[in-house]
């Protein structure tokens, strides 16, 4: 299984993506989810997908593929607004659908893939698209600022509560990361490391960009830090008619947070490009 989250306010775009693959009882894989295509001060894209490994592979193959071909008729350098890149990215998804599906032929498997599209082409604001198997494509709103691909119901109530287009850039990748970090917690088919991507508007380039394991400084107290924060919420909600009143001063007893949920991964073979 796969979570990948995308998040779009007023000062930009953040991304962030789990690598897990395969999560049987001695088979754990990692692969890489997020895709950057970059030319600083010109454009830059990054997609993440969830859905068929050897759909998602091609199709990205292709698209690299493309845009290394000056020749090419259409790739993600040629267009002039993101809508058109969205338009051009299903197209290539759908075609490489077909490809899987002529060579998997009466197996049963299912070809399909689903991927977040974001990024900001030169005189125009960041944006961030899903594109579905079927190469439609939406956009976030000022409504729902904020797209979910894979296993998505874990990380989406801190999303709802928090997000808003004016949520600062850094705020919003905090989200994204205890969004994933509930997953991980709640789903073993969801798995460390995780990759996340900041693209400031304006900027034309990855701003900033980590791989983030479970003993990475940064992620292990965040992660502490928000067990410990909502446990303390909790015991602070008001009190039943029945239950006796709490003295003003009085202050639960801290549990220790319990660690993520991680089995041991394998490294990225050759920072393939993968997902599932």
């Amino acid at each position: 299984m796969t979570y990948c989250v995308g998040i779009e306010v007023n000062e930009g775009l953040v991304f962030a993506a789990d690598t897990r693959t395969s999560a049987s009882f001695d088979d754990v894989r990692v692969y890489r989810k997020m895709h950057v295509f970059e030319w600083p001060g010109e454009r830059v894209f990054v997609i993440m997908s969830a859905g068929n490994l050897a759909t998602t592979q091609l199709t990205i193959s292709r698209l690299q593929r493309d845009a290394d071909d000056p020749s090419a008729r259409h790739s993600l350098r040629t267009f002039s607004h993101l809508y058109e890149v969205a338009e051009y990215v299903g197209e290539t998804l759908v075609a490489s659908q077909v490809r899987v599906k002529d060579e998997a032929q009466q197996s049963g498997v299912n070809v399909q893939s689903t991927l977040i599209l974001g990024g900001q082409i030169a005189g125009e604001r960041p944006g961030l698209y899903m594109v579905y198997p079927l190469g439609n494509c939406i956009a976030t709103s000022p409504e729902t600022p904020y797209l979910q691909i894979g296993e998505s119901k874990y990380g989406k109530p801190i999303l709802d509560r928090i997000i808003r287009p004016e949520t600062s850039l850094e705020d919003a990748a905090r989200c994204a990361l205890v969004s994933l970090d509930s997953t991980i917690r709640s789903n073993l088919s969801v798995g460390m490391p995780i990759d996340m991507a900041i693209l400031r508007a304006g900027d034309l380039k990855i701003s900033q960009r980590m791989r983030l394991e479970a003993d990475t400084p940064l992620y292990s107290e965040i992660h502490d830090t928000w067990s410990r924060k909502l446990e303390a919420a909790v015991h602070s909600l008001p009190r039943f008619p029945w239950e006796p009143q709490r003295e003003p001063e009085e202050t639960p007893a801290s549990v220790p947070a319990m660690p993520p949920r991680r089995a041991p991964s394998r490294q990225d073979p050759g920072d393939a490009q993968g997902q599932q």
